[in-house]
């Protein structure tokens, strides 16, 4: 198998060839300072959708009882799944005399309600505009309930920047998690552990952002598969997409469990899909700063060439080999990029959605030969264009961060890509503009089955690349006169 060097650090794509750098437009349109259908959503969905991947956990969002409930309605939109979030139900008077008691009382109705093992306590902007401090909040409450013997865990996540986005609520949940269930406090932790190689099942901690249930079975497979034990944080696999129920289940199965957080503190490294996160959001980070764990950060793994870099990484620290079902899956996808080029070559798009997304599937559709024209996230780290010259030797004519669809409708208007990628709110755009929609991403809301969309690994490539094919053909279809056949 042709795999990329990986070392531990964030690799670079060698083998590109590096294009003329073209003058980027970054797109600032003269409109008033409103946001027009946001590009993303909100930290505490991040919080919310983090701790559904971890096992018998509830969380209790501090602030008012409608940022629970519009949280609840896009998760349960997106992956069709019943989803239950606490609220410690602000009213006027605790906007203005703090809501201490208010969340006491929530924690207390949570422990009665779903017994739950662990509560994450994630604050809303109202909570943190008026200050509250949930830590000692949760400190209080434990000091009132010491010598209880069904206390569960806490974990407190007052939020860094109420401006944040849903995939920045992700990353500190995460970071959350892993300080909190896996490292215990800073003086507690243990000194760097001597790893193996050569042990028959050793644990790699896997941090995949926001990607499919299907996205993350399919990923723990594939570390099974290079002879290692997968712990995936947050994993959704299961509780974002169960069986069928005969009675209703207040916390789903699933979920990161308390043996696999103890893994990582013996993982051979972790891998991060993100190279935009802040290294104080970042849970592998904080696993490498305290305990040497080696880290290695890749884009969302789309396409043959970031797959290569994520299984050979896999294979170097396993020691193993490929198995000959994936390497078969590789040859297809390669087959079929020769099949499908004439469709895509030179075909002009707009991708949008999460930075990591973004930057994923930009990678990905500069190996099929087609031109990212407009690339558009809801993200303000102002370092997508900057990772995508680096990682792949291009980057967009038109770049848009922390955008809304209004501001990427003016765009689109003037450019005129031939195909969007992205998810469901940019429907409206694509009717309105005659333009085909492939949707991918978060939230997808006018579509059945968003959570076995795959965009990972050769299987999900193949599948996305399939779909991008079939839409350009459904296009040319409904624009000629006479395609009864090819």
């Amino acid at each position: 198998m042709n795999t990329t060097p990986t070392t531990n650090q964030t690799p670079t794509n060698e083998t590109a060839k590096t294009e003329p750098i073209r003058p980027l437009k970054i797109s600032k349109p003269g409109r008033a300072p409103v946001t027009h259908n946001a590009c993303t959503v909100c930290l505490p969905l991040g919080v919310s959708l983090a701790f559904r991947g971890v096992e018998n956990a509830v969380v209790i969002l501090h602030g008012s009882q409608g940022c629970a409930t519009y949280i609840r309605r896009y998760l349960i939109s997106h992956f069709k799944e019943p989803v239950d979030i606490a609220s410690s139900s602000f009213t006027e008077a605790t906007a203005v005399f703090g809501g201490a008691q208010n969340l006491k009382t929530a924690i207390d109705n949570v422990r009665i309600s779903y017994k739950p093992a662990i509560i994450a306590i994630g604050t809303t902007c109202l909570a943190d505009t008026i200050g509250e401090d949930v830590s000692m909040i949760v400190r209080e409450y434990l000091k009132e309930h010491e010598g209880e013997g069904d206390l569960p865990l806490f974990v407190p996540l007052p939020m860094q920047n109420s401006r944040g986005t849903h995939i920045d609520g992700l990353h500190q949940a995460c970071r959350a998690a892993v300080e909190y269930l896996s490292l215990g406090p800073e003086d507690e932790a243990q000194a760097p552990v001597e790893r193996s190689h050569t042990d028959s099942i050793s644990p790699v901690g896997i941090f995949p952002g926001l990607v499919s249930p299907a996205d993350i079975r399919y990923l723990k497979e594939l570390v099974r598969d290079c002879g290692l034990q997968p712990v995936v944080l947050p994993d959704l696999s299961e509780t974002m997409e169960g069986g069928l129920w005969d009675r209703y289940e207040p916390i789903p199965e699933g979920g990161t469990a308390p043996a696999e957080f103890a893994a990582l503190r013996e993982a051979l490294g972790t891998v991060e899909f993100s190279t935009t996160v802040r290294k104080d959001s970042s849970a592998a980070e904080l696993l490498r700063e305290r305990l040497g764990i080696p880290l290695l950060r890749l884009p969302i793994p789309v396409g043959i060439a970031a797959t290569d870099r994520f299984i050979g990484t896999l294979l170097e620290w396993s020691g193993n080999e490929i198995s000959q079902a994936h390497q078969r899956e590789r040859d297809r996808l390669i087959d079929a990029y020769a099949d499908g080029h004439k469709y895509l070559s030179g075909l002009r798009v707009a991708v949008f959605g999460e930075e990591d997304l973004v930057l994923g599937l930009s990678g990905f559709l500069h190996e099929v030969g087609m031109e990212v024209v407009i690339a558009g996230t809801g993200g303000r780290t102002s370092q997508l264009a900057a990772e995508m010259q680096r990682l792949y030797g291009c980057r967009p004519e038109i770049l848009l961060e922390d955008t809304d669809f209004e501001a990427l409708r003016e765009v689109v208007a003037e450019a005129r890509p031939e195909v969007l990628i992205g998810n469901s709110k940019g429907y409206s755009l694509s009717r309105a503009l005659s333009i085909p929609l492939v949707r991918v991403g978060f939230p997808i809301h006018d579509r059945f089955g968003a959570a076995r969309v795959q965009v990972c690994g050769y299987r999900g490539t193949q599948m996305l690349f399939d779909r991008i094919v079939n839409t350009v053909i459904d296009k040319q279809q409904a624009e000629s006169i006479g395609y009864p056949y090819m």
